[in-house]
């Protein structure tokens, strides 16, 4: 039976992929690890670019496709419908193709590192680009960056593991996915590298930086070749910096860093709301409909929302106004001013209803509408009021988009030279500085860890600033845990005590009833008095030595808090107690050296 078109190309496809993973197998066997590595961090930068290509390309085309759509129809404000199809559509794929689960956010990026060895599903290299291409193409209000992040991690971390490569090594590459990602989307190689270090990896070596910034190079190279620059975020350079400006771009510092803090609160709040509604459709009608009421109000909430902040950069901040309610009032710059500081604020409303109801997308889009919203809305407020007349509202809007990304993400190099590459000049760079360093020292004073990795950081499932807690949280306890422990019951006797004590090395003997429940240690040091005396042995019973243990593990404690518990009670051997019942003992030991273990394969170099 001759096969179809698509049965060809299929097999085109695959037949060379083969010959190509082949052809590295071979590389990989004549040159050494650490070259291997470089070759490696180009090929995942070009597959990240490419995936940014297709991924922002195809949103691209769901976008035209819409627009398209609205004036062949000709109904008034049918923009805020498409959002309903585009979240049920991408609620539909999650649930009849990608087997009902998708993972959403650079916290699952953080999660892999830690908990899973830098493991990330193969489905990840393609889910994020079908889904919120269809989410964010049609009008879903969030990014497209987070997407692109989880998407070349996944390349990163499964080429290392097509190719056997180590756990510092899988976990190399997939940082280098993820600068590249950036890198490609922003046409930023620096705040690539910088995101994947900030975000990715707390802790690196000098020497890490390298294969990273290959990588990054090579996916802003790429995407730079292929892609159009209106499909970009760009701006022309920013306006000369007037230190005299430097007491306002203070204030914006401080309102940036108060404005993340209750865009990460109310973001989280809207998410444990939706977490209460069941039913995956219904839940996906209700956060749609109230998306599009938001956006019929509010139309620039469509989308990314990359165009109007490009109208505000552009000091072409009427346009705004366009085909909104208010568009009867673009000549009165405080009806302009109300209408961005309302958007402004249900911003995280409408992505907190887009991502909550199951459309896919993430907050770095997000993040910089609010901040070069609410940059233009101080510039503009100084301005109207005659506090001082003479504000660059182009420059304050470049520079409120760092501050709320330094204090949403606690990213404030990623911040300071994202805004500086994509302006392609460094005449903001004291501002940015300012602004950033200050919203995230106040985001980081009321929120310890940034909005997107706080749930699980939490309970412990991604790494943070503190290096010894992210080694000691990697570790499974459960394999240290050691089982095979002689007990004694409450009942016995001492005799049938030193029995026990003469096939046995513990230093500890637990004390267990019918159950398995633990009553107690006997501690052989202490007992050796008695032990040593035939008369005590006859005449002393096994509730008479009994001790209560110092301190008991329970067996989902996680090691960092394992080791607290063994500094608190200053001993080496702890019980663990598994729903109540006894299972074994752990030591002190066994976790130091796995630390150690760890520590040495964790170091990327």
């Amino acid at each position: 039976m001759p096969r179809t078109a698509s049965q060809k190309l299929k097999h085109f496809i695959t037949r060379n992929f083969r010959r190509l993973e082949r052809l590295l197998f071979v590389v990989k066997s004549l040159i050494s690890p650490r070259q291997f590595i470089y070759l490696s961090c180009v090929l995942v930068g070009i597959s990240s670019a490419l995936a940014v290509i297709v991924l922002k390309t195809f949103a691209h085309w769901v976008y035209k496709f819409a627009q398209y759509l609205d004036g062949f129809l000709h109904l008034p404000y049918s923009n805020s419908t498409f959002p309903i199809i585009g979240i049920l559509l991408t609620v539909f794929i999650v649930k009849k193709v990608l087997d009902g689960s998708i993972q959403k956010g650079t916290a699952q990026i953080m999660n892999a590192v830690a908990k899973k060895n830098g493991i990330m599903p193969r489905k990840q290299m393609y889910s994020q680009i079908i889904t919120s291409s269809f989410t964010v193409g049609m009008g879903g209000s969030a990014g497209l960056e987070s997407p692109i992040t989880i998407t070349g991690a996944a390349f990163g971390s499964n080429f290392a593991q097509n190719y056997r490569l180590s756990y510092k090594d899988r976990t190399l590459l997939l940082a280098c996915g993820v600068a590249a990602g950036i890198a490609a989307a922003f046409n930023a190689p620096i705040a690539g590298v910088l995101f994947a270090i900030e975000v990715v990896l707390v802790e690196i070596s000098i020497t890490a930086f390298i294969p990273i910034m290959i990588s990054a190079a090579t996916g802003s190279l790429v995407s730079a070749i292929v892609l159009n620059e209106d499909i970009l975020l760009n701006f022309k350079e920013g306006e000369a910096f007037d230190y005299h400006n430097i007491p306002y771009y203070i204030i914006l510092g401080i309102l940036s860093g108060f404005v993340s803090i209750n865009y990460a609160r109310t973001f989280r709040s809207i998410e444990k709301w939706f977490h209460k509604k069941k039913g995956a459709y219904r839940k996906a009608l209700i956060g749609a409909v109230l998306l599009a009421v938001l956006i019929f109000f509010f139309p620039t909430l469509f989308g990314e929302g990359y165009e109007s902040i490009k109208v505000l950069a552009n000091n072409n901040p009427e346009n705004i106004l366009d085909n909104t309610l208010a568009s009867g009032f673009k000549n009165n710059p405080w009806v302009l001013l109300a209408f961005v500081g309302v958007t402004m604020m249900v911003k995280v409303y409408a992505t907190g209803l887009t991502l909550g109801s199951g459309g896919n997308g993430g907050n770095f889009a997000p993040s910089l509408f609010v901040g070069s919203y609410l940059g233009f809305v101080v510039a503009k407020f100084l301005n109207l009021t005659g506090i001082d007349k003479d504000l660059s509202v182009s420059n304050f809007t470049l520079v409120g988009m760092a501050g709320i990304l330094s204090g949403l993400f606690h990213a404030p190099l990623t911040a300071i030279f994202l805004i500086a590459e994509i302006t392609s000049g460094y005449n903001l760079m004291i501002p940015l500085m300012i602004v950033s360093s200050i919203s995230f020292a106040i985001s980081k004073r009321f929120e310890i860890h940034s909005f997107d990795i706080k749930d699980l950081a939490d309970k412990g499932d991604v790494f943070t600033d503190n290096r010894d807690k992210n080694l000691l949280i990697s570790i499974e306890v459960s394999k240290l845990i050691t089982t095979d422990i002689r007990s004694i019951k409450e009942s016995d006797n001492l005799e049938e005590l030193l029995e026990v004590i003469k096939t046995t090395s513990q230093i500890l003997i637990p004390v267990l009833d019918e159950n398995n429940q633990l009553m107690g240690v006997i501690r052989l040091n202490e007992i050796r008095p008695i032990i040593l005396s035939p008369f005590q042995v006859k005449h002393t019973s096994v509730k008479e030595i009994i001790r209560s243990p110092k301190e008991i593990i329970l067996y989902d404690e996680t090691a960092d808090m394992i080791m607290e518990k063994f500094e608190n009670s200053q001993t080496t051997l702890l019980p663990v107690l598994k729903e109540g019942k006894f299972i074994g003992f752990i030591s002190k030991y066994h976790i130091l050296e796995e630390y150690r273990k760890k520590l040495i394969s964790m170091t990327i170099e």
